[in-house]
């Protein structure tokens, strides 16, 4: 796994590794105007259907990600995006591994 510094040339999908059976978190920038979190999710993870009270953006970076919002399923590969809206119900499921950037801007 490749070392992050903010002010450095990285690359997203080597700072970050699988676990198995897991879901791996990195935040990489956080303020109080949002954050930038890198995740990873092996294959059968997921999360639970919730809510956000504002925009969050996602880039898929290895890998394809199941989303769910508001009762729609999406399929987004990797080197796709997707913009979840503020307040709509969503979940994950990881039918294979994949990572991801989710970058949320408060306010």
């Amino acid at each position: 796994m490749a070392k992050f510094e903010k002010g450095t040339t990285f690359q997203a999908n080597d700072i970050i590794d699988y676990a198995e059976g897991g879901v791996v978190s990195k935040e990489l920038v956080h303020s109080a105007a949002g954050s930038i979190t890198l995740f990873s999710f092996d294959a059968g993870q997921g999360l639970s259907e919730h809510t956000a009270p504002f925009d969050a953006f996602i880039e898929v970076i290895d890998g394809e990600m199941e989303l769910t919002v508001s009762g729609v399923k999406h399929v987004i590969p990797a080197g796709s995006s997707f913009v979840i809206p503020s307040g709509a119900a969503h979940a994950v499921n990881a039918a294979q591994r994949f990572k991801m950037l989710i970058s949320m801007i408060r306010g």
